[in-house]
């Protein structure tokens, strides 16, 4: 396997101390480690430390039958992990008094079924709606355009009482969509990238999927075997094609870099997206009817709430960001496996930049 880190000299990163320097070394060596353990073919990691991007570096490969190597500027399909950004516009409108968290999301939308009048944008942001979901194992309801998806979903009855329990699905988040640009007056992709892309200095950042003709992105790749293969064939890399239409983006459309997540994170954590009144809000764990906490907040999971809060961005099993706001530290690992599943290693790596502080 090929793995190389290229550095982006327009955007130089500050001077480490020694212990920096030593928790970045033993970044990269995890990084390797994992890489070749995992099938890794191409990866991006950045590691945010109060305030300052302290490591960002590109590995591998982006496309391995052409050989085009992995760089800074590449991009990598966030999927899910768009959900938090969805998170942010919300709760940007709602810091200016533009919508009302509280209410229920038939105050900004007039079509919608009568039993889905009551769920409140709370819950669509956290899952808790109880509403059908506008996806199958097949993709899009009915197996036809974004169009006849939402007569289909609309068509369905409910699956549970706002509030009662989770399920994730993404009719939440086509809904979320339409309130964004409802209450700002623009689509939903102008308004992230005017309320946030520019903000945060994201000039890498876009939406598309691999029908998209966009330049220097990333090829996905699984180990999965084809369902023709035979039982005892070995896995094996193979293309891996995702479809994110339009009408979906604000669950899973954007493309970005590593570099660019990280400038976003260090934006929201700095105050320049949201006040701390708000951050806060939006990071507290939605409750369900019965009083306990929900695994979704305002469009982040909560991996931990207490001590120690960690947040996260989690998308299509290769791409992911953890915020530790406890110990002034984000990590963000995008990669272009399927079953990659950064979240579950990026734990190491912030413990070696800002361990966790032991409760007794």
């Amino acid at each position: 396997m090929l793995i190389c880190a290229l550095p982006l000299a327009a955007l130089p990163l500050p001077a480490m101390s020694a212990s920096q320097d030593q928790a970045n070394d033993q970044t990269r060596r995890l990084i390797r480690q994992i890489m070749l353990e995992q099938r890794i073919p191409g990866l991006q990691v950045a590691v945010v430390r109060q305030g300052q991007i302290v490591l960002s570096e590109a590995y591998g490969l982006a496309n391995v039958e052409n050989g085009v190597r992995v760089s800074r500027d590449t991009r990598f399909p966030l999927n899910s992990a768009t959900k938090a950004f969805t998170g942010v516009a919300i709760a940007q409108l709602a810091e200016q008094g533009r919508l009302d968290l509280d209410a229920p999301a038939s105050r900004y939308l007039d079509d919608l079924p009568a039993t889905w009048k009551d769920v409140r944008v709370r819950q669509l942001l956290a899952h808790t709606s109880g509403l059908p979901d506008i996806l199958d194992a097949n993709g899009l309801l009915g197996g036809g355009s974004e169009a006849q998806a939402w007569t289909a979903v609309t068509a369905r009855p409910v699956e549970a009482a706002p509030g009662q329990r989770f399920a994730y699905n993404q009719t939440n988040y086509v809904l979320l969509a339409r309130i964004i640009a409802q209450q700002s007056g623009m689509p939903y992709d102008r308004y992230l990238a005017t309320g946030q892309f520019s903000g945060a200095r994201m000039a890498r950042t876009t939406f598309g999927d691999s029908y998209d003709l966009i330049p220097d992105v990333a090829t996905m790749y699984s180990l999965a075997p084809r369902a023709t293969d035979a039982a005892d064939m070995p896995p094996r890399l193979s293309h891996w094609f995702y479809d994110m239409p339009p009408s979906l983006w604000a669950g899973g459309g954007i493309l970005t870099t590593a570099d660019d997540t990280a400038r976003w994170l260090v934006a929201l954590s700095g105050g320049q997206l949201l006040q701390q009144a708000a951050r806060q809000r939006m990071w507290t764990a939605e409750r369900l009817a019965d009083g306990r906490a929900g695994p979704w907040a305002g469009g982040w999971p909560v991996l931990q709430a207490s001590p120690d809060l960690q947040v996260a961005g989690i998308g299509g099993a290769r791409s992911a960001f953890v915020v530790y706001p406890d110990r002034g530290v984000a990590v963000v690992v995008l990669t272009n496996l399927v079953g990659a599943n950064p979240q579950q290693f990026i734990p190491r790596i912030a413990d070696l930049h800002a361990p966790a502080v032991t409760v007794p």
